[in-house]
């Protein structure tokens, strides 16, 4: 295939991504700013997130300042501004802020170095852990751990769910296609030989598929 297909093709295989803007600062205070569809979770206790990191065969301004200052934050893209989140993928020069460029909001907190982006609805920040190289194809595992995290209290439920979709999140499909999104359902946690409930969006049981019964 030729390259710029193929890119497009194999990217969209894995369905939909998150999208998230992950800002960092350079020691000399410049701020920069980044969007990424790789963030995962990986684990809960301690609160662990990794994020892909393509080839190191040029400048990475990201990976630079996280290496250099090992703290960086992860904001989640809403449709109201996904636009001017979409143009931090151009390639500016280390003297440019995509924040500026974008026309994005820097906001800061105490005990963090690294920018938030203020009009980001859910936003966490991290520190760096571990950076894994994948051999297969050049490209770096970088692991954070959870220190900070600011989220509108009404999108978090009873049971800890967090309800992205009230927050306006979006997500991607291969490289530049935007969705917002719509909830089926919650379900119960699955268990043999027993049914499945759905949910309310705060957790709790709504009825059970098996019998169609109220619970």
């Amino acid at each position: 295939m030729p390259q710029s297909y193929r890119a497009k093709f194999i990217n969209s295989l894995s369905g939909f991504k998150s999208a998230n803007l992950i800002g960092t600062q350079h020691l000399n205070g410049q701020s920069n700013l980044a969007i990424f569809s790789s963030v995962i979770h990986l684990g809960a206790s301690p609160a662990l997130v990794g994020f892909i990191m393509r080839p190191n065969n040029a400048e990475r301004h990201t990976l630079n300042n996280i290496v250099s200052t090992e703290q960086y934050t992860i904001n989640q893209v809403s449709k109201e501004f996904y636009r001017k989140a979409h143009q931090t993928s151009a390639h500016y020069s280390q003297e440019e802020s995509e924040f500026v460029q974008s026309g994005l909001s820097a906001h800061y907190i105490d005990g963090v170095y690294a920018p938030f982006v203020k009009e980001s609805r859910l936003k966490y920040a991290l520190k760096l852990q571990d950076i894994i190289h994948i051999k297969l194809n050049n490209t770096q595992l970088i692991i954070g751990e959870i220190s900070h995290l600011l989220c509108e209290n009404k999108a978090i439920q009873e049971d800890g769910y967090i309800d992205i979709e009230s927050l306006g999140t979006t997500c991607i499909s291969g490289l530049d296609s935007y969705h917002n999104t719509t909830r089926i359902k919650r379900l119960s946690y699955a268990k043999p030989n027993k049914p499945i409930n759905d949910l309310h969006i705060n957790g709790t049981s709504i009825y059970s598929i098996k019998d169609g019964l109220p619970k």
